[in-house]
């Protein structure tokens, strides 16, 4: 059967710059060099991370940097917590740093509120990248949460400072503090979300309510991807998450169907070009 499906690609999608200038850099350096180190994946995709690790990119964890000597390390967009810089120190690794500075500027800022003894809440992502920098700024001591369902057995101070990941739901950050004001505690609220983020949610709300079928391609272990595909699901109910093209069923599709395709800031131009040049030749 030819459905004969009319796709567009989103403009808005593909990578943030935080994500370019990281794997910008991987390129360059693996252009002249047959591998680099990377603590963590370079970005939230697994197609994109075998792309690279095919060209000599080696993924590695926190438990095998400590056995690096003299190597060169890259720091992705995520940032790191001070005890990482520590260990490059000790053990003679020359770091390529590519932090966002959008999440580097979050770090400084954390780290001045603990300088001030401040009580730090974190809205994130237990256990995520960014979210384990931020809290290495205050030596462990910053709360994490998820949901305010996890403050109810929490001794909280009668005044706080709040901060976000920022890949975060602008408004569920929102929401968040409305309701610990109206629960009494003095707040002091930092929105820190980055606008090339949250401004994709207007731009998918433009976008996806123009098709009668959005194809969402993200990776799985991406935050902003689950939050965007909700903000798809929201405005079209015909969404649907794939993290690559093996993933599509022809069963959501009817013949002559506008199709969109979007995906998170994680996710590369070249997998969307993929997936749209997959369901046209259908």
């Amino acid at each position: 059967m030819k459905y004969d499906l009319t796709v567009t690609i989103d403009k808005a999608s593909g990578f943030c710059f935080g994500v370019v200038y990281a794997i910008d850099m991987a390129e360059d350096i693996l252009d002249h060099e047959d591998y680099l180190y990377c603590l963590g994946d370079i970005v939230h995709n697994d197609e994109e991370v075998k792309r690279l690790t095919d060209k000599g990119l080696r993924i590695i964890d926190h438990e095998q940097l400590q056995g690096l000597k003299k190597e060169k390390v890259l720091i992705r967009a995520h940032g790191e917590a001070p005890s990482t810089y520590q260990l490059a120190l000790e053990n003679e690794l020359t770091l390529i740093d590519a932090s966002c500075p959008v999440v580097l500027k979050l770090q400084n800022r954390i780290k001045n509120s603990h300088d001030d003894d401040e009580q730090i809440l974190i809205f994130g992502k237990h256990g995520h990248a960014e979210v384990v920098g931020l809290q290495g700024q205050t030596d462990g001591k910053a709360i994490v949460f998820q949901d305010l369902a996890e403050l109810d057995h929490v001794d909280l101070p009668s005044k706080f400072t709040l901060y976000s990941q920022t890949t975060k739901s602008t408004d569920k950050f929102y929401q968040i503090k409305d309701e610990l004001i109206s629960r009494g505690y003095d707040i002091k609220a930092n929105d820190t979300i980055c606008r090339q983020v949250s401004n994709r949610y207007t731009d998918l709300e433009k976008f996806v309510v123009n098709y009668d079928k959005i194809i969402f391609v993200s990776g799985k272990k991406s935050s902003n991807g689950k939050v965007l595909y909700d903000v798809c699901k929201k405005y079209n109910d015909n969404s649907y998450f794939i993290s690559n093209i093996e993933e599509i069923d022809f069963n959501w599709f009817s013949p002559k169907d506008k199709v969109g395709i979007c995906g998170a800031t994680s996710t590369p131009m070249w997998l969307m070009e993929e997936v749209k040049a997959f369901l046209q030749n259908h």
